[in-house]
């Protein structure tokens, strides 16, 4: 085993890690990949000390919300509060088919929450991972977010997504007097607050993936705006005035960009503004609706979604406005598309014989598939690390709601967030 050190900042103070890694022999693993993959039981005893229940409490649900992992009920176990830094029993775990254990110890010194904890392959007797953070007391739920993204890191191979933030609108009141208010939730749907007052409508809220910044169109009886919110230092700006209405803005991967459209009578382009010079190009012309911009993730490419050929369907140009070309050509109206943030696929919104579903599909419009199927599915956003995507899903005569799928479409189910919402966006890893 080798000895490491890390250190990651939070939002209003340092986070400190001290990881220690398995043998190359240990053996547990979840594939990700298979479509019929069965969830790993995996034992979470409440950790030790100062809000051990609560820490151990928010990794269960994240693990489980992920549908790769089956926590075992803990009246089920049979050695109890197990201590952190003394080899479990391992024949108490293989009794009741625990895979895997985390198990770990928080304390509280000088101000500052330190959790300690570690992850065992039960069968294999050996230690997979070793990890120790420090924080602020009050950071407690990200610390617990953080481990969950590690346990499922070493498990998968892939990278976790559960330190993550999730905007989006919350939708209120009756369809006469609907309230849409800009909100904005962990990815579990705690801590929700407001970032409008729903004096005015909001949409298509949007992530920049290299700060913690939104942008999102306003929309007031005057007309329409698209802004600027700094999460951190709370300023708000405009990104000026055009002609006509703007809509569907997004963020480029470098942040220093965002597209959007504007419509004029009754035809939409795709324009992109520079966000240090405020200088703004044209990226479109043609006498129809191009809207919904989304640049790949090396900012080449922006897939878009244009009624050119007499209906809705997805195309990609350059990112400088050359070389439009579709991509997708199956029956139907395709919609809101958004490239994943590992490049591999496209995803959209789907409307044909009179349902909605959200699917994907490559770059180059094969391999598309369709992942749900309902009343109305739409507006989906990717987690950072590409497996698994939010939408919102309305059903008649009840208002959206946020829900998520894998790429398998196998792990569908609804969020945590208990109100009305629609149009959400998720966030990156948040450092």
């Amino acid at each position: 085993m080798r000895l490491k050190t890390l250190a990651l900042a939070l939002a209003a103070a340092l986070l400190s890690t001290t990881a220690i890694t398995a043998p190359a022999h240990a053996q547990i693993e979840v594939d990700v990949n298979r479509g019929d993959v069965k969830p790993l039981p995996i034992a979470i005893p409440v950790f030790g000390g100062a809000q051990g229940a609560e820490i151990a409490q928010v990794i269960t649900g994240d693990l489980e919300r992920s549908g790769l992992f089956a926590p075992i009920n803990q009246a089920a176990y049979i050695e109890k509060n197990p201590d952190v830094n003394v080899q479990p029993r391992f024949a108490d775990w293989k009794t009741i088919n625990a895979q895997a254990l985390v198990n770990g110890q928080a304390t509280v010194e000088g101000g500052r929450l330190t959790v300690n904890f570690r992850l065992w392959d039960v069968y294999s007797e050996q230690p997979l991972l070793g990890l120790q953070f420090t924080t602020t007391p009050e950071n407690w739920r990200k610390l617990a977010h953080k481990i969950s993204d590690a346990v499922y890191e070493r498990l998968t191979g892939e990278k976790g997504y559960f330190d993550t933030r999730i905007v989006f609108v919350s939708e209120s009141g009756g369809r006469i007097d609907r309230k849409k208010q800009l909100a904005i939730m962990d990815q579990d749907g705690a801590n929700p607050s407001y970032l409008t007052d729903g004096s005015y409508i909001v949409m298509t809220p949007r992530f920049s993936s290299t700060s913690q910044e939104i942008t999102y169109m306003a929309l007031r009886p005057e007309g329409s705006s698209i802004y600027l919110f700094n999460l951190e230092s709370g300023r708000r700006e405009t990104l000026g005035n055009f002609p006509g209405m703007v809509f569907a803005p997004r963020f480029s991967p470098d942040g220093g960009r965002v597209a959007f459209s504007v419509e004029r009578n009754g035809n939409s382009d795709i324009y992109v503004m520079d966000l240090r010079s405020r200088s703004s190009s044209k990226l479109t012309s043609d006498p129809s609706i191009e809207t919904s911009p989304s640049f790949s993730p090396d900012g080449t490419k922006i897939v878009y979604n244009s009624d050119r050929g007499g209906t809705a369907q997805l195309y990609v140009m350059d990112a400088n406005g050359g070389g439009g070309r579709r991509i997708s050509f199956g029956a139907g109206r395709y919609t809101t598309p958004v490239w994943s943030p590992t490049g591999d696929f496209i995803a959209f919104t789907k409307q044909a014989g009179g349902q909605f579903h959200i699917g994907i599909m490559r770059p180059d419009g094969t391999d598309e598939r369709l992942l749900t199927t309902s009343y109305m599915d739409e507006g989906p956003t990717w987690a950072p690390n590409g497996r698994v995507l939010m939408f919102s899903r309305e059903t008649p005569g009840a208002g959206p709601r946020l829900w998520t799928v894998d790429v398998t479409g196998r792990i569908l189910r609804a969020a945590p967030y208990p109100g009305s919402g629609s149009d959400p966006a998720w966030s990156p890893l948040q450092n």
